[in-house]
């Protein structure tokens, strides 16, 4: 599968570097949050459903660029446009996308950080150091900037290898560390008190909110955030696919992979926090909202593994490696975005654009911990909750209104030579070109 530029040495090379892209911290730590917000098990159904009916088709879309294009995402997509103005736009999608990803990665480098130093606190706690333990679980910005700053290394060293012996060597580490690692923990957890009550909250829905507008907002962009849509990065690693693999068969594998952990980490969170809760620990206000938010894996957990006793220093420690490896596939696939940007357009040798482009995004890391309280969550919604649905709808736009269908048809049948005949085929184009821009339109707008 490798070209010149490099590329997957194989079809599970991609299905798990693609899966890593996508099952990151939105997965284990923004999935199993939103659930407990918004209703549990009725957004869980609300987000399948998102997933299959948008995610997937705009997923879909942006593999198919990259894959026609072969190139970084500006180049893909400008290589599919036919007049000057089409060439503008494609240069602002496709950068909006690479902008996106590094507003991303300054905030997720924060919060993998995070992970780091909670993952080393079980071990500094077995060895007696008391101090070393309670800096690493205080909220410093030295602490902050050290963790951040080791993240964003591990990434820059793993891109600078380039994609065969980079992203997709510590993919196939990665992955099933991370698999092995969710399936341990659930069944730890599922045999400890509270447990039984946490998974009927997770599973039985309550179908009377399954329309509510903050919920349906909350799973279009959970569904989005978590498949790494809408941010240069599935167009990239579509270029490097080989023109003889089935695009439509691998997107719908990644989809399942990336769905299937998302509803694996709510199993493990979920649960636990029931646990935590018949533990004495407050998990819900007095109205039912989760009173933790977004800080639930660093407020409610570690004070459920805390009540474990001596063994909960070992559930601690390998929850927080989950987090920190889900953290690191999901980052290579970020930084890859902007680093094929500036290798490609500009001939910069990769080894040097990567550690500049990593050091650049770890000096706004450093912006925003400097600046916590009015930088990270404006951040966070600028690429978040507006800029990803907004790049992937002009993703579907592009493919839809842009590309023309013999042209998209012919990619497809790259592979799948009976493409044609097929029920995608019979139903994706148009669902690209009008269900999925309309439906994203109205929930972005809708946000605002």
């Amino acid at each position: 599968m490798s070209t010149a530029r490099g590329g997957f040495s194989s079809r599970m090379g991609f299905i798990l570097a693609a899966a890593g892209s996508a099952v990151g911290l939105g997965n284990i730590w923004g999935f199993p949050t939103q659930t407990a917000s918004n209703g549990g098990a009725a957004f869980v159904l609300v987000y399948l459903v998102l997933a299959f009916c948008l995610a997937y088709p705009a997923f879909m879309a942006e593999l198919l660029i990259g894959r026609y294009g072969q190139a970084n995402a500006v180049t893909s997509m400008e290589k599919i446009s036919r007049s000057l103005w089409q060439k503008r736009f494609a240069f602002v999608v496709g950068f909006g996308g690479i902008v996106c990803v590094v507003l991303i990665l300054s905030f997720y480098g924060i919060l993998a950080g995070k992970m780091m130093s909670y993952a080393i606190e079980p071990v500094t706690s077995l060895l007696g150091l008391n101090d070393a333990s309670s800096w690493l679980i205080s909220q410093s910005v030295v602490r902050n900037l050290i963790f951040t700053a080791l993240f964003m290394v591990l990434t820059i060293a793993i891109i600078r290898r380039g994609v065969e012996d980079g992203i997709e060597k510590w993919s196939k580490r990665l992955m099933p560390m991370l698999i092995g690692l969710l399936i341990l923990l659930i069944i730890y957890v599922f045999t400890l008190e509270g447990a039984k009550e946490g998974f009927a909250a997770y599973l039985n829905p309550d179908i009377s909110r399954v329309f509510e507008p903050d919920l349906l907002i909350s799973a279009l962009g959970q569904a989005f955030f978590s498949l790494s849509l809408g941010t240069s990065v599935m167009v990239i690693y579509g270029s490097y696919i080989s023109k003889s693999e089935n695009l439509v068969t691998l997107g719908a594998q990644v989809t399942l992979i990336d769905v299937s952990i998302a509803f694996l980490a709510g199993l493990l969170i979920i649960p636990s926090m029931y646990v935590a809760q018949a533990q004495g620990v407050a998990i819900f206000s007095d109205d039912g909202s989760l009173i933790s938010g977004p800080n639930l894996v660093f407020d409610v957990l570690p004070t459920l593994f805390t009540g474990m006793g001596a063994i909960g220093l070992f559930v601690a420690f390998g929850f927080f490696v989950l987090m920190s490896i889900a953290a690191l596939t999901s980052s290579i696939s970020m930084l890859e975005g902007p680093v094929s940007f500036v290798v490609e357009r500009h001939n910069v040798e990769r080894k040097k654009a990567t550690t500049f482009i990593g050091f650049g995004i770890f000096i706004l890391s450093a912006l925003i911990i400097l600046n916590f309280d009015v930088l990270f969550g404006l951040v966070i919604s600028l690429s978040t909750v507006y800029g990803q649905p907004l790049i992937a709808m002009l993703c579907c736009v592009f493919v839809g209104w842009i590309w023309q269908r013999s042209g998209v048809l012919e990619e497809i049948k790259q592979g799948n030579d009976s493409a044609e005949h097929s029920l995608f085929w019979k139903v994706w184009p148009w669902y690209t070109k009008f269900v999925c821009p309309s439906a994203i339109a109205i929930v972005f707008f809708h946000s605002l």
